[in-house]
Order: C-alpha cells, then sequence, then structure tokens
C-alpha cells in the first residue's frame, strides 16, 4: 500500500491532534468520515520522539482496521501505553517529534545458519520480526540508524523478545521481514 506526501501529512496531523486533544491542550481531530483517502485497510506504528530520543513506539504487525484508524490508536498507546516511558504531558507535547510507519507485508526469509542469515538481512530497508517459540519482537526499519551493525540489530532484537542476546545464532528463530513508508514531522 502506497500513500502520497499529502495522505502522510495528514496522517502525522491526526496524529499530532489526538494526541494533544487528550491532553487537553488542542482541538479534537477529525472523524473517521474525514479521511475517505485513508479507509484503506494497514498495518501502522507511530514513534514518539523527544530531543532524538524514543519516548514511545506502538504498532500493530497486521492490519486491524482503517489507517486512519490505526494512527489515531496507535499515537495515544505510544504517548500513554507505552509500558517503557511514563504517560505523556501537556509540558511535552511541543517538544515530540512524530513518525508515523505504514508496513508492507512481512515475508518469510528463509537462511540456513547465522551466516546466512546476516548476509540476507538487508540494513537500513527491512523491518524484522524475530520469533521463537512464543517470544516475538519487531525492530522498524528505522532501528539501523541506531543499531547499524546487523550482529548487534539481532542481539538487541532478542533481547527485546526476551531471549538471550545470542538465540538468534544457535535457535534459528523464525525471520520475517518487511519493509514501511514511513512520514514524520519536519
Amino acid at each position: 500500500m502506497e500513500c502520497t506526501d499529502d495522505q502522510g501529512k495528514t496522517l502525522l496531523k491526526l496524529a499530532r491532534r489526538i494526541i494533544a486533544s487528550r491532553l487537553g491542550c488542542g482541538e479534537p481531530p477529525e472523524s473517521g468520515d474525514d479521511h475517505r483517502d485513508l479507509q484503506q485497510q494497514g498495518a501502522v506504528f507511530v514513534t514518539l520522539k523527544k530531543r532524538g530520543r524514543l519516548r514511545g513506539c506502538i504498532g500493530n504487525l497486521e492490519p486491524v482496521g482503517p489507517l486512519w484508524q490505526g494512527v489515531r490508536d496507535n499515537a495515544l498507546n505510544a504517548a500513554f501505553n507505552d509500558y517503557r516511558f511514563p504517560p505523556l504531558t501537556a509540558e511535552e507535547i511541543d517538544e515530540v517529534h512524530i513518525d508515523i510507519s505504514i508496513l508492507g507485508p512481512p515475508v518469510p526469509l528463509d537462511y540456513a545458519d547465522a551466516d546466512d542469515l546476516l548476509a540476507k538481512l538487508q540494513p537500513g530497508q527491512d523491518g524484522v520480526i524475530l520469533r521463537s517459540g512464543t517470544a516475538r519482537a519487531t525492530f522498524l526499519p528505522q532501528v539501523w540508524q541506531q543499531l547499524p551493525n546487523p550482529e548487534d540489530f539481532l542481539d538487541h532484537l532478542c533481547r527485546k523478545a526476551g531471549l538471550s542476546d545470542s538465540a538468534w545464532r544457535h535457535s534459528h528463530p523464525e525471520i520475517r521481514i518487511y519493509r514501511v513508508q514511513s512520514f514524520e514531522e519536519e
């Protein structure tokens, strides 16, 4: 699914307005009827950063409704329900930078061993879902900016899933990759 730049700007405005409205420092966003061009199903993540550092990130790996609704719900969850951070405050809203990632469909990445996995990953382009038993985690492609070394990237992804850092080397977890279309505030 491809969104236009104008649709991306609309989604960013929606995310900011819904957060500001919840904080009592902005007008409520438009209703879903006002977003007829954003009714298509889409998996989406909303990332909040403050001074360049992560302040919240919540999303869905599979579509759960219209794109505008996914942005609305995930913006609120990133701001107020990301367990890694306290809820966003009205004092912080002007310091927060919003990034929206619309996910393409995840596809299995077949690999023989750890070296083959490293060779097949495309840093900076691939979002990665790692699953081992009931443990699962994902990193958006943007995470490669902080973790450009594929071994470090996979170590941290395993840790996020609650596994040992090196689980990707010896337990042959299921790996799925996806691409994103990303929109961020200027």
